[in-house]
């Protein structure tokens, strides 16, 4: 098995569902969510399962969660093209409903809320243990504020961090930086 990350183009995609998130987000996301192989991790909004194919490598249990069936159906390939289906539950529900009858997670990856990101936050900030991690992406500013207020209401160590990727394109005569969208991913530890 692969221990680093998956390259973006191996991933099964569709065009209903965005991703997966790229490969250097996903390096990030991991960095931040600080894993552990004896951690559980629950991936609310889990889109086509780039997360959720790391996290399954690395990780004891992994819920993979999401409203769209597309979504669901393009995680579930993933995790079968990459063979790593035996700690995954995939589970195609609201992430606030979903995180009330989980139990036992270590980590929360927030990559879509449906528009529920603060309740969402909260119930699986409330439901982590001490040391437990909480890490939400975002591609619109207000998502990352919102997850940073609700954070601090809550008495979370939070941390905010933006990143801007460009990846080279060879040509003739050089190498052209192409920039991708910035994400913001907001990380907090419970205290």
């Amino acid at each position: 098995m692969r221990i680093g990350i998956t390259p973006d183009d191996e991933y099964i995609k569709t065009e209903k569902v965005p991703g997966p998130t790229k490969e250097e987000i996903r390096t990030i996301v991991l960095s931040k969510l600080h894993i552990q192989e004896d951690d559980t991790i629950v991936d609310v909004g889990c889109g086509t399962g780039g997360l959720t194919v790391e996290f399954a490598k690395r990780c004891k249990k992994v819920y993979s969660i999401d409203v769209n069936v597309d979504a669901i159906n393009t995680t579930k390939a993933n995790l079968e093209k990459f063979n790593l289906s035996s700690n995954v539950e995939v589970l195609e529900e609201d992430g606030a409903s979903a995180l009330e009858h989980i139990d036992g997670f270590t980590r929360v990856m927030i990559g879509g809320s449906g528009g529920n990101l603060k309740d969402i936050i909260r119930i699986g900030y409330d439901k982590l243990p001490v040391g437990g991690r909480l890490v939400t992406t975002s591609i619109v500013l207000e998502t990352a504020t919102d997850s940073v207020e609700v954070l601090k209401e809550l008495g979370a160590s939070v941390e905010v961090v933006t990143l801007n990727v460009s990846r080279g394109i060879i040509l003739k005569r050089g190498v052209m930086m192409k920039a991708l969208n910035p994400i913001t991913i907001v990380s907090a530890t419970k205290v």
